[in-house]
């Protein structure tokens, strides 16, 4: 019998209330974190905004009863270790956020970029000893085992083979280059991603070796050009997964252990952002105020998207979209 369009509907919204509530569970058990209420707004100049990429103008907010120029953020990467360091969090221990932000600048609405963006956005406090590659890559696979189990708890209520391979395949940007030096970076993720499946990512914001950069990633919070045991650099990365409804690489997670006070300062004199160290939240990590930390966020409605196979991200979240895309969207 052919399901109705309400019955479609109601079953594709009973599974992401599914995914939502037990993947929080997942990730917040592999990575010992509890559940903290995100913040829509930011004060302009604290230096807690995120600007992404370095170029991303956030939204604007003003206030009757605020004097000051408020912002609607755009992630919650340092706003998180913020609240770590009030809270007194200790090494191994750490926060998720439900994180709801708008990012008025992406270069275009396509099947995966949207206005809106929600995502689990996390963070762990932890020791000078875990800053490595070892520890980068454990944090990766607990999550990816998270987002499996809940891959296999989808696939069993559709009815569907699992999309997610058993195991992640890790893979340096400059590897990456070096193994495709005659295809651009999102070519590169796509032949990685079509040959293993899952890969992570790492060194995402650095120079490699032909003076490119993979992907742009802001100066302060992924630390990006610490030198690794592997004569590598960068202690970050992506989760991509190979999206059999695009039939291309889908980044589903952008994640890493963050600046310390050297990295911090080494990457704001690289992307000439120096004025930076005299907002508040830099001098806070300059004087060792903030905890050593890694974190990410993963993409809610992508991985939604993902397993519940939809080909576009508007089948699973309400945005706003141009007419000529609207169509047959939420």
């Amino acid at each position: 019998m052919q399901q109705l369009p309400h019955q479609a509907f109601v079953q594709d919204q009973k599974l992401i209330q599914t995914i939502k509530s037990q993947f929080t569970d997942a990730l917040s058990e592999a990575l010992s974190l509890i559940e903290v209420q995100a913040p829509i707004l930011t004060i302009k100049g604290d230096g807690i905004q995120d600007d992404l990429n370095g170029v991303e103008r956030p939204v604007s907010v003003s206030s009757k009863t605020i004097n000051k120029q408020l912002e609607v953020v755009q992630s919650l990467a340092k706003w998180k270790r913020l609240l770590l360091a009030r809270g007194g969090f200790q090494p191994g221990h750490g926060i998720v956020a439900q994180m709801r932000a708008l990012r008025p600048d992406e270069e275009s609405l396509s099947e995966r970029h949207s206005l809106y963006v929600d995502q689990w956005d996390w963070e762990k406090v932890i020791t000078a000893s875990d800053r490595t590659t070892d520890y980068l890559q454990q944090a990766v696979k607990q999550i990816y085992a998270a987002m499996r189990s809940i891959d296999l708890v989808v696939a069993e209520q559709m009815g569907r083979e699992p999309i997610l391979p058993e195991q992640i395949t890790f893979i340096h940007s400059e590897t990456l280059r070096q193994r495709y030096p005659e295809l651009n970076a999102k070519q590169r993720e796509h032949e990685i991603c079509k040959e293993y499946g899952a890969v992570f990512l790492m060194g995402i914001g650095g120079e490699l070796g032909d003076g490119s950069i993979h992907d742009g990633r802001a100066p302060d919070y992924d630390d990006w050009s610490t030198p690794t045991s592997e004569g590598l650099q960068g202690l970050n990365g992506d989760i991509l997964i190979w999206n059999p409804i695009l039939k291309d690489a889908f980044e589903v997670s952008s994640m890493g252990i963050r600046v310390c006070k050297d990295a911090l300062i080494r990457q704001l004199e690289l992307r000439q952002c120096q004025y930076r160290l005299h907002m508040p939240w830099h001098q806070k990590l300059i004087q060792d105020e903030l905890p050593l930390t890694i974190g990410g966020g993963i993409g809610q409605s992508r991985l939604i998207m993902l397993l519940l196979m939809k080909a576009h991200i508007g089948q699973v979240q309400f945005s706003v979209w141009p007419d000529e895309v609207a169509v047959g969207l939420l």
